[in-house]
């Protein structure tokens, strides 16, 4: 493997963050510190414990993994758009340099992008509401998992994008209003069954429960269940990224 090429790319992109770091870290983060404040502070305060669980401890992992999941998709969908736009890809698929060296370059740059905006925003929530993670080591696990798992997703997106348009359209159109209805900020068991069936087809349930038991111990469905889900569409998205540089599409015309 070409570690040079992959520390690189790795270097490029995390350097481009640092160049708009009000845009990449501080607007999320404030973003994220009004749905506390909102949700955890003046909701929040009105509303019994679910499971046991302060509400506005309840909506952490949810809003934790609604930006962690628009963030992943968004950085990895530029990363390697911009090129593609300006041209400069052909440059880095002429190089010696491998499909999954380039992969893992910008996926690697965006995930931990997104991870380390994931615990600035966990710090900031426990400034406005109290925090136990009862299985740290498996949080940091879905944390990883979720941000490399989207951040491909977004580098197919970027792949797939004929405009930067394109680029907002899932994660706008079809990612947030998943998560926001993915038990984000309620438990399933307050929902109708026919509800509660239906909900169970939204694959973001699965992230944001399995998420949501590695702080406090509960879940709207099985942890193993949720950890497949995401193996699952990592595995996918995996396909579909070979399939892309296998056969050149958007990349080489």
């Amino acid at each position: 493997m070409n570690l040079e090429a992959v520390r690189a790319i790795y270097m490029f992109e995390m350097a481009r963050t640092m160049r708009t770091l009000l845009q990449s870290v501080v607007s999320p983060v404030i973003s994220t510190s009004l749905y506390f404040v909102v949700f955890g502070s003046a909701i929040g305060s009105r509303m019994a414990e679910i499971e046991g669980v302060p509400y506005g401890a309840f909506i952490v992992p949810g809003l934790m993994m609604l930006t962690l999941l628009t963030q992943s998709i968004s950085n990895a969908a530029f990363a390697i758009y911009f090129p593609r736009f300006t041209g400069t890809i052909f440059e880095l698929l002429s190089a010696p340099v491998s499909p999954f060296e380039i992969v893992l370059g910008y996926v690697g740059a965006a995930a931990t992008k997104s991870v380390v905006l994931g615990l600035i925003i966990l710090a900031t929530a426990s400034l406005f509401v109290p925090l136990e993670i009862k299985h740290p080591f498996w949080m940091l696990g879905f944390l990883v998992l979720t941000a490399f798992t989207f951040a491909l997703f977004g580098f197919i997106i970027g792949i797939w994008a004929d405009g930067f348009e394109r680029l907002q359209v899932i994660p706008l159109l079809v990612i947030t209003p998943l998560t926001f209805l993915g038990g984000t900020f309620y438990s399933l068991d307050m929902l109708p069954p026919a509800w509660r069936t239906v909900t169970l087809f939204n694959p973001v349930v699965y992230l944001v429960s399995g998420f949501r038991w590695s702080f406090f111990g509960i879940s709207d469905v099985a942890v193993g269940l949720s950890l497949a889900m995401t193996l699952g569409f990592l595995a996918l998205c995996l396909g579909a990224c070979t399939w892309m540089f296998r056969t050149g599409y958007r990349l080489k015309s």
